[in-house]
């Protein structure tokens, strides 16, 4: 893949050459001809085009050069594209980048962060638990495994409250986005990501205090942007600092897609940093998959 010398352009803007009257000069001659781009999570290239041509359209003008898509049938794939150069930038899920991360040197670049993005777990108001320490010995739906607001972000708040994920509850998972598995008395308690919460409640025609939120987690890491590391720390920089400065251009094109906007609605694009996502990976270690963030 070609690319230009970003420093070698910038010493030719400050020797005055032509290129001072194009507005994002050292930006625009530091990208590839094209950008391969990648979500883990829209299998098949209908659903990207489906969910994120408009993301893709804003990305390629600001970036001004082509973005195409790519498409991966989950982050194993992802991965492995990433490593053998088949794709430059990858849109990943919390959890799914720390798998991609143990498997590649590439870069996080800017984050997806949501304010709302956190855990709750829930009961029956008639189930006598009070608070997680009651689940001790009890079964806890954590809707999808892998989840990171139902698994992990679960698996997070246990521990927080002394108890051991692995051995002290037992974890099912339904993949049931209804209140079912509260009502049948499939699990005593119910771990969701926050947003499922009010829709399941209003699904089910109850009200909060029949299925009364026990715990609340704090903020999870957001999605990220991770960049194939093959492509260099200059550019890297350079297409961070397009995305952070057009954000809200960015953020508009996810809420153009209904679907993306009732997930990032209130979503805000930030420098990208691993360290946040340490958190995830104790989860992975106290769920026992310690091996998952392995290469």
């Amino acid at each position: 893949m070609r690319r230009r010398n970003f420093l070698g352009y910038s010493l030719l803007l400050l020797a005055g050459c032509t290129a001072a009257t194009q507005s994002s000069s050292p930006t625009a001659t530091a990208m590839p001809d094209r950008l391969r781009f990648s979500v883990t999570d829209a299998p098949g290239l209908e659903g990207l085009q489906q969910e994120y041509e408009p993301f893709r359209a804003a990305l390629e003008e600001i970036l001004q050069t082509t973005v195409e898509f790519f498409p991966v049938e989950d982050y194993f794939m992802a991965a492995s594209a990433l490593q053998s150069g088949q794709v430059d930038l990858v849109w990943a899920g919390p959890s799914e980048y720390v798998a991609v991360r143990a498997r590649t040197s590439a870069t996080p670049i800017v984050s997806l962060v949501r304010s709302t993005y956190r855990t709750i777990i829930a009961a029956r108001s008639d189930s006598g638990i009070q608070s997680l320490a009651d689940l001790k010995g009890k079964t806890l739906d954590m809707w999808k495994l892998g989840s990171t607001a139902g698994q992990l972000g679960a698996a997070i708040m246990l521990m927080e409250a002394g108890l051991n994920p692995q051995t002290d509850v037992k974890a099912i998972f339904t993949e049931d986005n209804t209140l079912t598995p509260l009502k049948t008395g499939a699990a005593a308690a119910w771990a969701r990501p926050f947003n499922r919460y009010q829709p399941a409640i209003e699904q089910e025609g109850a009200a909060a205090t029949d299925y009364p939120i026990i715990a609340e987690g704090a903020t999870l890491p957001g999605d990220v942007f991770v960049l194939a590391s093959q492509l260099g720390s200059e550019l890297a920089i350079a297409i961070q600092s397009q995305m952070l400065a057009n954000a809200e251009k960015l953020m508009t094109a996810i809420r153009a897609v209904e679907s993306l906007a009732e997930r990032f609605g209130n979503g805000e694009l930030t420098q990208g940093n691993d360290a946040d996502y340490d958190v995830l990976r104790e989860a992975y270690r106290a769920i026992g998959q310690g091996d998952f963030l392995q290469q």
